[in-house]
């Protein structure tokens, strides 16, 4: 039975780590036992968690001095079998009677590392990976999409998942024929188009954590479905350990869960150039409807369309001032991205566009998708290695305190304005090595902790305009610097 008290922050159960051979047993000095614990051979063991991508993955790094390749044998279709868990945390499940085994289909790095000891990468994945790979989907879907990945999730000649699918509904339907994609790409697909229900939010994420499957927008993982924001999983703060801290938490394996051992922020919401440049902000979308012949632009504008949907914290991480001479707005530059997109209506008798709506709304739908994209993946993103806590999956909200660059007697102990406070989780590794379990966490924000102030000038400062008096001739120019070379010798 699994030990539910916890010992020091970063334990952890893991009994064992099996491997099954094709025949679903070990050969590897145990006779006829199902398959074989490696659990002593192993020297890290990773599980990785990606909202970008559809399962998933992990890695164990094996030490073999019993020529596990050769006697098991590993061929690339064996099962992976385990249960790790945080003591009194649920566990990442994936054993044969509760959860779901893993499957190794890569063998990589092997090495001699001294006489009769080679060391190697055992590569796994969830079963559905491979499935994504040897199944194609060839299908009209009709309904909401929500259905359609249900459909595809569930199809016995198709993914075929035994997993708790979480799918929040869409507002719109439509009927798609998916010509012959893998599942992946055909959810992928219908991500693009999804709209969720009692929301104007556009665009959805789907990936597998150790709880199941999810078919979701951003915003559902900012609030609840009462429009509340989502309380966080757990609290994490940089501040090293000190008599102080001790004191007010009274719990030292509580203060080391919740401590960030180190952080880095791998690019943040302030690289205007980029985010220009993808339409975060400004977005001209020109629809050509294929069956009337005609054309239809529209314009996204960031500041008039950011409080139509939620985040992280619903305070703009760009306030609206005038960034030039003309005393427009970052948002006012529609041709800063520039989209020609065909669209159609009565493709399948019915009058609706690509997102299952009215054909004239497809360009509005596009900019603002295009911009909550951008938000997320271009937005301030956060890396940190934390204690493990198995609790935590992919899509949770956690709350980063992060003190004010000023030292606490003049700061007072603020956070910092733009980079603490909520922040969703987007990508995890699961790190366990004979000595602890932890994790890096990789997670996103698309606003700031802290509103800026909306007092600003209506113009923009700088020089007025130059008029033809104030040109310079060039060669008066060049006689200057002649003369001014003359005149230094």
């Amino acid at each position: 039975m699994a030990n539910q008290h916890i010992e020091f922050a970063g334990d952890f159960n893991l009994s064992s780590i099996v491997l099954h051979n094709h025949k679903n047993k070990g050969r590897v000095q145990d006779g006829d036992k199902q398959g074989v614990d490696i659990k002593h051979m192993v020297q890290e063991f990773n599980i990785y968690e990606n909202m970008y991508k559809g399962a998933i993955t992990g890695s164990l790094v094996i030490a073999d001095a019993t020529n596990l390749i050769g006697n098991l044998p590993i061929q690339g279709t064996e099962r992976l079998t385990f249960k790790l868990s945080s003591p009194g945390m649920p566990a990442v499940d994936c054993s044969d009677k509760t959860g779901h085994p893993m499957y190794i289909y890569k063998l990589t790095d092997k090495q001699q590392a001294s006489d009769g000891i080679q060391i190697y990468v055992l590569h796994f994945c969830s079963r559905e990976f491979l499935r994504n790979l040897r199944t194609k989907v060839s299908k009209a879907y009709t309904g909401t999409l929500d259905q359609m990945v249900d459909s595809i999730m569930n199809d016995k000649e198709l993914l075929d998942t035994r997993k708790n699918l979480f799918v929040q509904k869409t507002r719109n339907q439509d009927k798609i024929v998916v010509p012959y994609k893998r599942p992946f790409s055909a959810i992928s697909m219908l991500c693009k188009r999804a709209m969720a229900e009692n929301s104007k939010s556009v665009g959805y994420y789907f990936w597998e954590t150790s709880k199941g499957f999810h078919f979701r927008s951003w915003e559902s993982l900012c609030v609840n479905d009462n429009g509340l924001p989502r309380y966080p999983k757990q609290h994490f703060r940089y501040m090293p350990m000190n008599i102080t801290d001790e004191e007010n938490t009274g719990d030292k394996t509580l203060h080391d869960y919740t401590s960030v051992e180190e952080y880095k922020f791998v690019n943040n919401f302030h690289d205007v150039a980029a985010n220009t440049a993808l339409g975060t902000y400004g977005h001209r979308i020109i629809t050509h409807n294929i069956y009337d012949k005609s054309y239809k632009i529209d314009d996204y504008h960031y500041h008039n369309s950011y409080n139509q949907t939620k985040h992280t914290e619903q305070n703009v991480p760009i306030v609206e001032t005038p960034v030039d001479y003309d005393n427009n707005s970052i948002s006012d530059y529609a041709e800063s991205r520039v989209t020609v997109q065909p669209t159609t209506q009565f493709s399948h008798g019915e009058p609706t566009g690509a997102f299952g709506n009215d054909v004239e709304l497809d360009g509005k739908s596009e900019g603002l998708r295009e911009s909550l994209v951008n938000q997320t993946i271009a937005g301030t993103k956060l890396q940190m290695t934390v204690k493990g806590q198995s609790i935590l999956e992919v899509g949770d909200v956690i709350y980063f305190d992060l003190l004010s660059v000023e030292n606490r007697v003049n700061s007072g102990g603020a956070p910092d304005p733009q980079y603490s406070g909520r922040y969703i989780i987007t990508k995890i590794r699961h790190r366990v090595t004979a000595e602890d379990y932890k994790m890096v966490l990789e997670c996103s924000k698309d606003s700031v902790a802290r509103p800026y102030s909306k007092a600003y000038t209506e113009t923009f400062p700088g020089k007025e305009p130059i008029t033809h008096n104030d040109t310079v001739d060039i060669k008066d120019r060049d006689n200057y610097y002649l003369n001014r070379a003359a005149t230094t010798k």
